[in-house]
């Protein structure tokens, strides 16, 4: 029906007002005006093509991941048999050669250390198979071997956790819309659209931020660790500064046990009100804050080491117990530095070392070009469109024009709205929903044509003319829609944002080509009541 109740008038008309307003920050933006800063001013962001920025190729070592699950396997069988029966004693317990091997002093007491472990080698994903081999050797010997398919999917797990942390400590520098991708199996990519000097950027996720404390083993002979040999059940350390650890190059350190960075709640840059030097304050979350607290309580007057990946940042001896679930790193910082370490903290520690295996700084001076050869496509397109719908089709043309620019101004308010990044790929496909905008007319105005060439009333063909031609519209429009939905979702960078640009574009046009000109009609034919209509 071509009649609309001044309800659905007034609701078409406030929606179409409210995203035609939200385009005009990036409109006031690109023609170099200042909108006024009490408004509201949502913007469209542009990708790195446009604005210029940062490129950075990240790798992370596999070989890592496969010894921190060596690492945390070995932990795990000491606190699993510990746990399961005091009296299944263990001893000679290694991580060498890619394996966890241990020998049970009672052999009558295997099978049920072995039953014990089963649960540790849990399937790999939904395979059936084990992420690792448990067997027994020479009686008494329990060996557990990672397999391929528990490694693949550990590195996939630790990849996944990584482009998390990157995220995360990119949005926190407060920077607008990066692409990070992970490429291949260890392999991320991080484009920092804005960003000119990535030293920053490659400072701030090069830091792997894997926080430890740990004991210092007090049983450790000074020569010994100065020549690297550390205490059983010990590791050496390096330290950041000899300052730090007492005027020594090293510290022998548990190498087990003590407490991880994952456990931290907060973490802030601040100052120390008596030296002034810039210090990170952390606070643990409750399970770590409990965990702090067992440690200092048990260990009143012995040193700790506050480790950050892999040196000794400081040394403190523990004098009294920490109950208050807070701590406080001290070292040799700069207000930068600092609150760029609790940035990172706070972000989560990386699971693996990431290595900058190539960087790249774009200039703006593509993207403004492009820009500037966008316009001019999008003007002579349009112009083009204006100057032949209204030749061909008259007062209905002028109508299809209207919805034109309203779609135009509909598109970059939706895309301001939901902060799209607008790049390259981008604008093609905006100026190809621009080109296809007034389909949608073509089809209604010559059903309408059609109608009347039959004999039928001006109001008569008006409507069967859109009620007919909309089907048409609508089923076409929908396998667009389900073409760039598929974009999107499988593709990744320039394609996800010809998808974004098209799927924005295609909703926009049916409703002011379809439903705004449908009510623009219905408003000219009750009011005039025309005999005829020239199309």
């Amino acid at each position: 029906m071509l009649d609309f109740p001044r309800w659905k008038q007034l609701w078409l008309w406030s929606l179409a007002l409210v995203l035609s307003l939200a385009a005009l920050p990036s409109i006031f933006a690109v023609a170099g005006l200042s909108w006024p800063a009490a408004l509201p001013a949502p913007r469209i962001n542009l990708g790195l093509d446009l604005a210029g920025g940062s490129h950075i190729l990240l790798e992370a070592n596999p070989e890592q991941v496969r010894r921190q699950r060596l690492e945390s396997m070995e932990e795990d069988v000491r606190a699993r048999l510990r746990q399961a029966d005091p009296q299944i004693r263990i001893g000679d317990i290694s991580s060498k050669d890619g394996r966890v091997s241990f020998m049970v002093a009672d052999p009558a007491q295997v099978d049920a250390a072995r039953e014990q472990l089963q649960t540790l080698t849990s399937g790999a994903q939904l395979t059936g198979q084990r992420d690792w081999d448990l067997a027994v050797l020479d009686g008494n010997r329990i060996v557990l071997t990672p397999t391929k398919a528990g490694i693949d999917l550990a590195i996939s797990q630790a990849m996944d956790t990584a482009t998390e942390v990157v995220r995360k400590r990119i949005d926190a520098l407060g920077t607008r819309e990066p692409t990070i991708i992970r490429q291949g199996a260890d392999r991320i990519v991080v484009q920092v659209p804005g960003l000119k000097d990535p030293a920053a950027l490659k400072n701030l996720l090069g830091q792997t931020a894997k926080l430890e404390f740990k004991l210092v083993d007090g049983s450790a002979i000074p020569a010994d660790v100065a020549q690297g040999i550390a205490p059983p059940g010990s590791e050496i350390v390096p330290c950041l500064d000899a300052g730090a650890c007492g005027g020594v190059p090293a510290l022998a350190v548990k190498r087990l046990g003590g407490i991880k960075g994952d456990q931290l709640a907060n973490a802030q840059q601040s100052t120390d009100s008596q030296t002034n030097a810039a210090v990170v304050n952390i606070t643990f979350d409750q399970q770590g804050g409990a965990k702090f607290a067992k440690l200092t309580t048990e260990n009143v007057r012995k040193p700790f080491a506050i480790i950050l990946d892999g040196k000794v940042l400081s040394a403190p001896v523990i004098e009294e117990p920490i109950l208050g679930g807070t701590a406080r790193i001290s070292g040799s910082f700069t207000v930068e530095t600092a609150n760029q370490l609790a940035i990172s903290l706070r972000s989560g520690a990386l699971p693996v070392d990431l290595k900058v295996v190539e960087e790249r700084s774009v200039g703006p001076d593509l993207g403004a070009d492009s820009i500037e050869k966008g316009m001019i496509a999008f003007g002579v397109g349009t112009g083009l469109l204006v100057l032949f719908m209204m030749a061909t089709y008259g007062r209905f043309g002028i109508y299809a024009n209207s919805a034109l620019v309203l779609n135009v101004l509909m598109i970059l308010g939706v895309m301001a709205i939901m902060n799209t990044t607008l790049t390259l790929p981008g604008i093609a496909g905006f100026v190809l929903t621009i080109g296809a905008a007034v389909d949608a007319n073509v089809l209604i105005n010559e059903r309408i044509r059609e109608e009347r060439a039959r004999g039928r009333r001006v109001i008569q063909a008006v409507e069967m003319g859109y009620t007919e031609a909309s089907r048409a519209i609508f089923d076409a429009n929908i396998t667009n829609v389900i073409a760039a939905v598929l974009m999107f979702l499988f593709g990744s960078g320039p394609v996800r944002g010809f998808a974004v640009v098209l799927m924005i574009g295609i909703v926009t046009s049916v409703f002011t080509a379809v439903t705004m000109t449908r009510l623009w009609v219905s408003g000219w034919l009750r009011r005039t009541r025309p005999n005829d209509i020239v199309l």
